[in-house]
């Protein structure tokens, strides 16, 4: 007797009988259609998922370079200020005048002004920058000569926010920024012949100061060197 295939309809001459099989072939198509249906449905849900972990990868992705570029432009360093060279006779309340002569001398000189904003001086000028520490004072009057700004402060009253605030004025050269001991306020900007006193490192004379005496040409010798010569111990940029 030759074996029925599971989905061969077999036919009985009995009544009963062929309906028990016309019964067993019914249950036998509507379980292989409800297991084609069952594994239709895992691999919809295998590909749904799979779409749910790419956009979750990809949205998680796009954040954070979202997140990258935010962050590259706020904590991005300001770049430093423009300042027009030469200035326009401007009147900034609080700045001296003086009337300081040029020459070369050789040793330290004794200078009417604390800091010195102008006079005799060494021969070899201060390069321009920051320093940490003091500077001479006859190579820093040099730098004054060729149309530099030199900003002194008070180590003991401006550091931390205060000083790097004092930094954000500072143009990208013809500056001398240093410590200097004895200052009779926190901070002091000094020009060839011209000197404004602060005590706030928000003073916006500050800004007012550049604009008007940076890179002067009412100096001996404007646009003169500001590098190339001598740094100082403590130059940090």
């Amino acid at each position: 007797m030759t074996p029925t295939a599971p989905d061969e309809k077999r036919v009985s001459g009995n009544p009963a009988t062929q309906a028990k099989i016309n019964t067993t072939v019914k249950q036998q198509r509507e379980q292989k259609r409800q297991e084609k249906l069952a594994e239709y449905q895992k691999q919809l849900a295998k590909r749904k998922r799979g779409k749910i972990v790419w956009w979750a990868v990809g949205s998680a992705a796009a954040v954070l370079v979202i997140a990258a570029i935010v962050a590259s432009i706020v904590f991005a360093p300001k770049p430093p200020p423009t300042y027009e060279a030469g200035g326009t006779g401007a009147d900034i309340e609080g700045v001296e005048t003086f009337e300081n002569e040029t020459s070369h001398v050789e040793g330290t000189v004794d200078y009417p002004q604390s800091p010195p904003a102008g006079g005799p001086h060494n021969q070899v000028w201060l390069n321009c920058g920051i320093y940490d520490q003091p500077v001479p004072n006859e190579n820093a009057v040099h730098s004054l000569e060729h149309g530099a700004v030199w900003v002194t402060y008070d180590a003991a009253k401006v550091s931390g926010d205060d000083l790097a605030t004092l930094k954000s004025f500072l143009p990208s050269s013809y500056v001398i920024l240093s410590p200097y001991e004895g200052l009779e306020s926190a901070v002091v900007l000094s020009n060839w012949n011209h000197q404004l006193k602060l005590d706030d490192v928000d003073d916006p004379r500050i800004g007012q100061f550049f604009e008007e005496y940076w890179r002067s040409a009412d100096v001996p010798e404007p646009s003169a060197l500001c590098s190339g010569a001598l740094d100082a111990p403590g130059k940090v940029s």
